[in-house]
C-alpha cells in the first residue's frame, strides 16, 4: 500500500509473491528464451529462486550491497562480489539478471556493465518488481514503476534488527 504523500510503500508477503509471479509472467509472454538466471543478492535471492523455479533453470548468486547505514535506510559505496556463485559451469549464453528493485539504479548498471564485458554471455536481460523514479537504469522487465520513488517497506524488513533473543521471545508467546 502506497501511503497517501507517495512516500512509503508497504509490501506484505502476499503482495510480494504476487509481484514476482507477475515478473516470471512478464517475462514469459516476452518469448525471450534465457539459460540461466542470476541473482543479486540479499534483495533478488528470493525472486531468483522463485523464478529458477518457475522456468526450471539454473541459478547463480553475486553479492552486492550498497546500503549500509541506518538500518540500510542509507546509501553508501558499492560493493560487488569478484565472484559468481553456481552450481556448476560457468554464467554463460543468455543470462536474465534478477533483482528486488531498481533503486537508484546504480547497483543495476554496474553489475549490467560488468558482466556485459564477459565473453562467455551471448545475450543479457534484467529484470525487477519495482523502478523506482529516480533510477538511471530501467530493466527491461518490471512489474512497478514508482514514479515518486517511495522507500519500499518489504516484509522481510522486520528481520533486519530481530535478533535470536527477539525471536526467541517473538515464538514463546
Amino acid at each position: 500500500m502506497l501511503t497517501d504523500d507517495g512516500k512509503h510503500l508497504y509490501v506484505s508477503w502476499d503482495e510480494y509473491h504476487l509481484l514476482i509471479e507477475k515478473l516470471a509472467i512478464k517475462v514469459h509472454q516476452s518469448g525471450w528464451e534465457f539459460d540461466q538466471i542470476l541473482c543479486l543478492a540479499r534483495g533478488g535471492l528470493r525472486p531468483g529462486d522463485v523464478m529458477s523455479r518457475v522456468f526450471d533453470k539454473p541459478l547463480a548468486i553475486m553479492a552486492t550491497s550498497s546500503y549500509r547505514a541506518e538500518s540500510g535506510t542509507i546509501q553508501g559505496r558499492l560493493d560487488m562480489a569478484k565472484y559468481i556463485t553456481m552450481p556448476k559451469g560457468e554464467l554463460a549464453g543468455r543470462v536474465l539478471l534478477v533483482d528486488d528493485l531498481a533503486d537508484s539504479g546504480v547497483t543495476l548498471q554496474a553489475v549490467v556493465d560488468r558482466l556485459r564485458g564477459m565473453p562467455a554471455i551471448r545475450e543479457l536481460r534484467s529484470g525487477v518488481l519495482w523502478v523506482k523514479g529516480v533510477s538511471c537504469y530501467t530493466p527491461d522487465y518490471f512489474v512497478e514503476a514508482l514514479p515518486t520513488s517511495p522507500w519500499i517497506h518489504q516484509p522481510f524488513e522486520e528481520y533486519d534488527a530481530m535478533r535470536p533473543e527477539a525471536l526467541t521471545r517473538k515464538l514463546s508467546v
